[in-house]
């Protein structure tokens, strides 16, 4: 019995390593169409959103996904996304 819920919780976090694989991508798709609307930045906060998106990429490509998310939520905090 002990067996099944160490399987179950390997899948489970194997799974979520997953989902957040896939928030990635959606965050840095928000990003960019922010981005393409010309917000209301400052030049200062404009390079910020810029350089965490750069930084959001690379480490989504790493193999990085909750520092890609965590990054790229601060991207989306200045720009007033949810």
């Amino acid at each position: 019995m002990n067996l099944k819920y160490v399987f179950a919780a390997a899948t489970l976090l194997l799974l979520s390593g997953q989902a957040l694989a896939f928030h990635c991508p959606l965050d840095m798709r928000k990003i960019d169409q922010a981005l393409a609307a010309n917000p209301q930045l400052d030049a200062e906060q404009l390079a910020m959103v810029k350089q965490l998106r750069s930084e959001g990429e690379a480490l989504h490509n790493a193999g990085q996904h909750q520092e890609s998310v965590d990054t790229l939520g601060k991207a989306l905090a200045i720009l007033q996304i949810q």
